[in-house]
């Protein structure tokens, strides 16, 4: 059986991640592209579309005029929802871009939505799907570690603001790194932790850096009066059961301890790290033990497709739950909870106190 696709937003996720890796499942004929400016939809068909692919510059007439069976919403933040309720309601089921929403409310008509409507729906976080996320997963699902009771999610960059898009636009995306890249070390920690219920959080944005003119960076200089965002972002999450969980996130931090969507993870058998590619340590025999996993194609028995990236095996494994209704890795129950989080952290900020969930 093979699914027809369409995707809403032909920029740059969808050009370095949902396209490409979609372009690699057999299952998949990518019919119809959507964008607000006709060239990139052009062009994205061009590379990717069908000899009868179709494009559009307004979403609602794609979903009208076309039959299809999967959508992806590779758009700013402040209109996930609304385009994913609407592929929903179209008889789509829906693969969003992260984050799941701007707002936690947002988030929650979305999965109304999917229940209402019967479709599947899930959230891009493919780094659940690199060798060092699976291999790492297991063995916490395993009890290798035991019971996960403190962590650290990692999201730091020294200077890579991202200068494109929408990127420093508040009111677009809702956020800066925090919600750009701290949601996917949050999502990793939350996952591996198996543990989807906060008590109530503290933090702090910064908007420090941001105000630098000519500043050094991985995409060029930045406008400061464009830079409407946070530069930074630091939370601590208190779990229901007592587990904390330290977020940092920054686009831009004098810091040379710079790692991206990584978790640090201590538990009453044993830890783990991703800092130095994936360490367990423990003790055994009333000795301390450190091991390195070697990852490379052949060194994990279990994983299937080593050689594969993360956001080729997420878009295969979110094909494959469709055609076997199965559910998605990602579920949108544990996305929203990460909105939440994010959400409180930035309340915590604005306020200056500690922001508690009901």
């Amino acid at each position: 059986m093979t699914l027809k696709v369409g995707i809403i937003g032909c920029g740059g996720i969808a050009n370095g991640k949902h396209l490409p890796a979609l372009a690699q499942v057999k299952e998949v004929e990518l019919v119809a592209f959507c964008d607000l400016i006709s060239e990139r939809a052009e062009e994205a068909k061009m590379h990717y579309g069908t000899l009868t692919a179709k494009t559009f510059t307004n979403y609602q007439e794609m979903l009208e005029e076309m039959d299809l069976d999967v959508v992806h919403v590779c758009t700013p933040n402040n209109t996930h929802a609304e385009l994913s309720i609407a592929a929903m309601e179209a008889d789509c089921h829906v693969m969003c871009e992260k984050p799941m929403a701007k707002t936690s409310a947002e988030a929650r008509s979305m999965i109304e939505a999917a229940n209402r409507t019967g479709k599947k729906l899930t959230i891009g976080y493919q780094n659940r799907f690199r060798k060092d996320s699976t291999y790492l997963h297991t063995i916490c699902e395993e009890g290798e570690l035991g019971e996960i009771y403190f962590a650290k999610a990692h999201a730091i960059r020294r200077r890579a603001v991202p200068t494109w898009g929408v990127f420093l636009d508040e009111e677009a995306q809702g956020g800066g790194p925090l919600i750009d890249i701290g949601t996917h070390a949050l999502d990793l920690t939350l996952w591996m932790m198996d543990n989807y219920k906060p008590k109530y959080v503290v933090g702090k944005a910064y908007h420090k850096l941001a105000e630098t003119e000519k500043a050094a960076n991985a995409w060029g200089s930045w406008n400061p009066e464009k830079f409407t965002v946070e530069d930074s972002a630091f939370g601590f999450i208190m779990m229901e059961n007592g587990a904390t969980i330290f977020l940092e996130s920054s686009w831009a931090l004098n810091s040379l301890d710079v790692k991206e969507a990584k978790t640090t993870l201590h538990g009453t058998k044993g830890g783990a790290d991703m800092n130095d590619g994936l360490t367990i340590n423990g003790e055994d025999h009333s000795t301390l033990f450190e091991k390195k996993i070697e990852l490379e194609p052949g060194g994990v028995d279990f994983y299937d497709g080593a050689g594969d990236k993360p956001e080729v095996l997420e878009a295969q494994s979110w094909i494959d739950a469709i055609l076997n209704d199965t559910e998605p890795v990602v579920k949108p129950e544990q996305a929203l909870v990460v909105t939440e989080i994010l959400e409180a952290i930035y309340k915590a900020s604005e306020t200056n106190q500690p922001v508690f969930f009901d």
